[in-house]
């Protein structure tokens, strides 16, 4: 045993990643908020203890959780972004264009404004708003005056799922909304990289532009969306490791062409140093004018750690060098851990270089069949990592993933990427070609994606993962990833049954039978075929609500909405009562508070009956088949 010990000692930097951000999710998940200066004390002790030599590691691992835990308290007070108190309409601001994300139909403007203006406090706060006609969109940074409604971000519609409110608050939005009129008062004199970005767009015209040069997120149209998720490559429309890793390899090998013609650069240092600063810079370019977003540089940073390994000589592809990542970025934002692109990223990557530096699998010599087996293994093994998180947040796995991996994914690499960046830059001077030939080759690579999404069982609808599921996944991963094995495989081993045993955890965890919104004005009942029923078809206030809930229920997201039948305006699915309208609460509630039967009464409207006042309920909640109730946050800093 001490020998195994002895073998797991040089691997025991690997967990400090794993742990850190295991200490933020307890924070995120937790239900209170703790007292900022408790956790800036905390912060700084459990710091400093684990730069004591003699502290025993046990002890430092207890210090890397609460470390994470309470660094992650202090971003969240330290950040401060202001939220309003309610929904408001009509309107009238001036502020600052900040940023314009173009979509097929619209566009969605964040706009700088006082705070004070919209009942936020003091300082400045940014709203998304959306705006329709894209023929008089502003420039980034022209001040506007508008006439708009904005809308308080909601929270989340069932525990364990995602928080609108959470990442508003962390992507420092206040709220979002409508534009109605937009006029603007002063063009902006930013003659930087958003200047740029203004002038690409309105050059080229084109979605795949937008998408994969310029960084706006919902360039492509919904409908084709669908189809590149349904094939397991819908990542490619957001700028991150694909995209970083595809530009820095081109810009890599380009300068080292280069630079190994100039004889007096390469008889001092190897071509490679210079090749890979430059590619470095010409990353940073691509980083500022993709608009710098989240995933963008997160994918940035892992790409410099690489370069920099490259250039002092390092192995540039080692474990050590992913969990520094891990961690840096996690000091930037704690909590990246909760989001969907860094934990499908991450996973990926430890993955890979878990497989070709310790598993080393047999290469055929045939330079075809070993490029052809490379893809392959590769496309397995990051399916195979990341189906845990994109089960956990999308409620679906895209069965053909690894069939859209290795057919589609080729194709944008050599073909469409390669033509979009060329063709940005002619469409400064007026000639459009390549970008025409990348619509081309898209509108054909689109019709095989159609194909493979229209197979049966393209898309797996997967119950809820819940948090104790994914902590199992998690743990097998680690087992397997981080493990060092001497003569017993005991890392497959523990990978096997944490595996399996977070399989049967989202099986075997029962679904909720009634779900209510945090206002109670939409409600969801669970019928006797396992469909949920709603008290209304639709809801404009609460429209993710319905396919929050379907997921939860492993529901298809995109079936109609089912209309609960009622009995008088009152809705009753065994003892729970659910009433909407004033008139059959006046004339029902004496009658339920009195029938032993009626275990719980939700209301849209207050009720005032101190006889029965143990059987009504308020607030955001779901109720289980054994009448577990289950709140949702409303008490955080974020809510």
């Amino acid at each position: 045993m001490k020998e195994w010990f002895d073998n797991q000692y040089q691997n025991l930097f690997l967990y400090v990643p794993l742990l850190l951000a295991g200490g933020a999710i307890m924070y995120f998940n937790a239900g209170f908020e703790p007292d900022f200066t408790y956790a800036v004390i905390f912060a700084i002790l459990s710091g400093a203890i684990l730069f004591c030599r003699k502290c025993p590691i046990f002890i430092r691992a207890i210090c890397v959780v609460a470390f994470g835990f309470c660094y992650a308290c202090c971003f969240t007070n330290i950040i401060n972004t202001p939220k309003i108190s309610r929904d408001m309409h009509n309107l009238s601001l001036t502020g600052i264009v900040k940023s314009v994300d173009y979509t097929s139909d619209k566009a969605r403007i964040v706009l700088t404004v006082n705070a004070n203006d919209i009942n936020a406090g003091d300082g400045t706060a940014n709203l998304r708003l959306s705006i329709k006609n894209e023929t008089n969109l502003p420039n980034i940074g022209d001040k506007v005056s508008v006439d708009a409604g904005i809308f308080k971000p909601n929270s989340a519609y069932a525990p364990e799922t995602f928080d609108f409110a959470k990442w508003t608050y962390f992507n420092n939005i206040s709220a979002t909304g409508y534009i109605n009129e937009l006029t603007v008062i002063e063009s902006g004199n930013d003659i930087g990289t958003n200047s740029l970005r203004n002038t690409l767009h309105k050059k080229s015209k084109s979605f795949l532009v937008d998408s994969l040069v310029l960084g706006y997120k919902s360039a492509v149209p919904d409908d084709d969306n669908k189809i590149w998720t349904a094939t397991g490559i819908g990542h490619i429309w957001s700028i991150s490791g694909f995209h970083m890793t595809l530009v820095g390899g081109w810009l890599f090998v380009v300068m080292y062409l280069i630079f190994r013609t100039i004889p007096p650069i390469t008889k001092r240092i190897p071509a490679r140093i210079p090749a890979t600063i430059c590619a470095w810079f010409g990353l940073l370019f691509y980083l500022f004018l993709s608009g710098i977003d989240i995933a963008t540089l997160r994918a940035f940073l892992m790409t410099s750690l690489v370069f920099g390994a490259l250039v002092f000589g390092r192995n540039a592809i080692s474990m050590r060098n992913v969990a520094l990542a891990f961690c840096t970025i996690f000091l930037f934002n704690p909590h990246s851990v909760m989001q969907a692109g860094f934990q499908l990223s991450f996973s990926a990557v430890f993955g890979l270089v878990w497989l070709y530096q310790d598993v080393k699998p047999r290469m055929p010599h045939n330079k075809l069949l070993k490029i052809v087996y490379a893809c392959v293994l590769t496309s397995v093994v990051a399916t195979i990592f990341t189906a845990p998180f994109v089960a956990a947040h999308f409620g679906a796995i895209p069965v053909y993933s690894l069939l859209g991996n290795l057919i589609l994914l080729p194709v944008f690499s050599v073909a469409i990427m390669p033509l979009v960046f060329i063709g940005v830059f002619c469409a400064i001077f007026g000639v459009f070609s390549p970008i025409i030939w990348a619509h081309d080759i898209y509108n054909w690579l689109f019709q095989i994606a159609k194909i493979i999404s229209d197979m049966p069982y393209a898309n797996l609808t997967v119950p809820h993962v819940s948090n104790f599921a994914l902590m199992l996944f998690v743990l097998a991963f680690m087992s397997l990833v981080f493990i060092k094995p001497i003569k017993i495989k005991f890392n497959y081993i523990l990978f096997i049954i944490f595996f399996v045993s977070g399989i049967s955890a989202v099986y075997l965890n029962p679904k909720p039978i009634f779900y209510t919104s945090y206002d109670n004005e939409l409600v969801a009942f669970l019928n006797d075929d396992g469909i949920l029923e709603f008290n209304k078809a639709r809801a404009s206030g609460h429209k993710f609500a319905f396919d929050t809930w379907k997921q939860v229920n492993g529901q298809k997201v995109d079936t109609p909405n089912k209309r609960k039948s009622h009995n008088n305006g009152i809705f009753r699915n065994g003892n729970i009562v659910y009433i909407q309208k004033f008139v059959p609460l006046m004339k029902n509630i004496e009658k339920l508070c009195a029938d032993d039967s009626v275990k719980i009464i939700v209301s849209y409207l207050k009720i005032n009956a101190p006889r029965c006042q143990h059987k009504i309920l308020s607030g955001g909640f779901v109720i289980y088949p054994n009448n577990k109730i289950k709140y949702t946050q409303t008490n955080r800093r974020w809510n």
